[in-house]
């Protein structure tokens, strides 16, 4: 039987003006998975990624990482293989050139300087951006600044990648670009979690879906059982995909035979129209 590579168990976390962001949220998080966290504003989603890779500390539950209770001893063992990117790469930005930024956490690795020059190296290679390594990040724009954060995490090596709302403020070809980043990540074996307010992207990207509400995990499924619960839509405040709500149009109206043939990109969908 397949382990959890991380065991969420019973989280709460409450803010300084008594608001509980995280309501008791257990969830386990196997290898490989490719997991869609979505759910309104204030729903608990970053609040949720914070916990998991140890920058805040649950008042109650427990984190599980490879099989050990995450404590103060190997908190950072935690956030070594846990890597999140934030929403505002300015947030997360905070050396004077490209190459140093993404040098910076393998440097607090203690990793001999050949070992930390050799990560950076490849990880600048694999994002493209080698040309602008010794550019200073805060001149570049909102996608490049995005491909340097993303570059810090792959030099860390970590196992898990949190993106916290990836697509925010990124035009149609630096999107295109990023996924293009995440299916080569996969392809590779990293754990993703990924936030996001585009349902369109969930339904196209993710294998699993986990819908938050008030601070607690209301479903959690594949992107088709979640988009066509409507009582979990209705409750999270979220609308069904494009493609969805076209097929089951053309469905009610009798122009498409239901073949449950749920198209998840237009590719697919032009496809299915000629058969």
């Amino acid at each position: 039987m397949r382990k959890p590579i991380l065991n969420v168990e019973n989280l709460y976390y409450v803010y300084g003006n008594g608001k509980a962001a995280l309501d008791g949220v257990s969830v386990d998080i196997y290898e490989g998975e490719k997991i869609a966290v979505i759910g309104s504003n204030g729903s608990g989603k970053s609040t949720f990624f914070l916990n998991i890779n140890g920058v805040f500390t649950p008042q109650q539950g427990k984190i599980i990482y490879r099989g050990n209770v995450v404590n103060k001893k190997n908190l950072k063992d935690l956030r070594k293989n846990i890597g999140i990117v934030f929403q505002d790469a300015d947030n997360q930005i905070i050396a004077s050139t490209v190459r140093a930024e993404v040098g910076f956490g393998p440097m607090n690795l203690k990793l001999p300087k050949e070992e930390v020059i050799k990560r950076v190296e490849e990880s600048l290679s694999y994002m493209n951006i080698s040309d602008f390594k010794d550019r200073p990040p805060h001149y570049l724009s909102g996608g490049e600044k995005k491909r340097v954060t993303i570059a810090g995490i792959i030099a860390m090596k970590s196992e898990i990648i949190i993106y916290d709302e990836p697509t925010a403020s990124l035009d149609p070809l630096n999107t295109m670009m990023l996924e293009e980043v995440l299916a080569k990540l996969s392809s590779e074996g990293k754990t993703m979690l990924i936030s996001t307010h585009d349902v369109d992207f969930a339904y196209r990207w993710a294998q699993r879906v986990l819908v938050f509400c008030q601070g607690k995990i209301i479903a959690d499924g594949t992107p088709l059982e979640i988009f066509l619960n409507t009582e979990v839509l209705k409750q999270a405040n979220l609308k069904q995909p494009i493609m969805l709500e076209v097929y089951e149009s053309l469905v009610e109206k009798h122009m498409l035979a239901d073949i449950k043939a749920y198209p998840k990109s237009t590719q697919e969908f032009k496809e299915m129209l000629k058969k």
